[in-house]
C-alpha cells in the first residue's frame, strides 16, 4: 500500500533531514511550531521564520549534531503522527537518544502545525553536557 499524500509529505521532510529546499516546499511559512515545555527552548513559535531562528537557531549551537529519526508514521487524515527519536551528539562528544512523538497537521498540501512531545529531560541533559 502506498502512502497517502499527507503521509508522503511528512515522510519527505524526515527523509530529507530538513533540507532547506524541502522545508521550503512542504512547510507553510505560517506554521505553528509547538515544542513541549521543559524541552530546550520549548514553547509555541508562530511562523517558520520564528521556529528557525528562535528555536533551531538557539538549539543547534548547543550540539555538535542533532537530528530527528522517524521510526513509524501513522496516517489520520489531515493529521500524521510520527514516532521516533532524536539523535544528538553533545559538545563533549557524547551521543544521546531521546524519544519523541510529532503530530503534524496538513492543510492545502503544506505542513501547518506541529505538536511535539519528547523526553525533554534527556535532551536537557545532552544540551548541558
Amino acid at each position: 500500500m502506498s502512502d497517502s499524500p499527507n503521509l508522503a509529505l511528512v515522510r519527505r521532510l524526515y527523509d530529507s533531514g530538513m533540507a532547506p529546499d524541502v522545508v521550503a516546499e512542504v512547510i507553510d511559512p505560517d506554521i505553528v511550531w509547538d515544542i513541549t515545555p521543559g524541552f530546550p527552548y520549548g514553547g509555541v513559535y508562530k511562523t517558520w521564520a520564528s521556529a528557525g531562528a528562535d528555536f533551531f537557531g538557539r538549539l543547534a549551537p548547543r550540539f555538535t549534531s542533532f537530528g530527528a529519526v522517524a521510526e513509524e508514521f501513522y496516517d489520520a487524515g489531515e493529521h500524521v503522527f510520527v514516532r521516533g527519536h532524536y539523535h544528538a551528539v553533545s559538545k563533549s562528544g557524547e551521543e544521546w537518544d531521546a524519544r519523541f512523538i510529532h503530530l503534524w497537521t496538513v492543510g492545502d498540501g503544506k505542513l501547518t502545525h506541529l505538536i511535539q512531545a519528547a523526553d525533554s529531560h534527556v535532551v536537557q541533559q545532552a544540551a548541558n553536557n
